[in-house]
Order: C-alpha cells, then structure tokens, then sequence
C-alpha cells in the first residue's frame, strides 16, 4: 500500500466512523483505489455504487480540510461517476 493511500484509509476511516450505507470508490490518479462500504474503509478496486476519482494533490486538500469536495467536483478536480446521492452524502461528511 502506498504512502497515500494509507494516508487516505486512516483519513477516511476518521471522518466516516464506519458507517456506510452504500459503497463507494475513490481513485487516486497514479496511487490506486480505495474502498468504502459497511466493512470500513480499505484499499481496493473493486465495483461500487459511487466512484469519486482526483489526483492526488485533491484528495489530499479534500481529506486535510483545505478543499470543499463541491468546489472540487465544480471545478473539475473531481469527478464522479455512478450514483450522485452517494457522491453527495460523502460530500457532506467530507466538507
């Protein structure tokens, strides 16, 4: 697992405090993939409900609190594919 990666685990696992009805998929351009879902947050690629994808710099800003996920995906930072529902729920918790 990459430096980032476990970074971003740790960080997600902070702020969602392990609930989670839904799956979600963050992509991290060049690092990997990282998965939510009512196991918890772990690295992984596989399929999910939602999939939230930026470079590292992004999710890094987003995880720190330095970067609203909103603007973020407003600005083209972030994309996402799949259910905006779910996109929209992380946001919160994120922001």
């Amino acid at each position: 697992m990459s430096e980032v990666i476990g970074h971003a685990v740790e960080a997600l696992n902070a702020k969602l405090c392990g609930s989670c009805d839904g799956s979600a998929k963050f992509v991290i351009e060049v690092e990997g993939a990282i998965m939510l879902d009512g196991d918890g947050v772990r690295e992984g690629d596989e399929d999910a409900d939602v999939t939230v994808t930026a470079d590292t710099d992004t999710f890094r800003a987003i995880l720190d609190g330095d970067l609203n996920p909103t603007s973020a995906f407003m600005s083209g930072k972030l994309q996402v594919a799949g259910d905006m529902g779910m996109a929209m729920k992380l946001g919160g918790v994120l922001g």
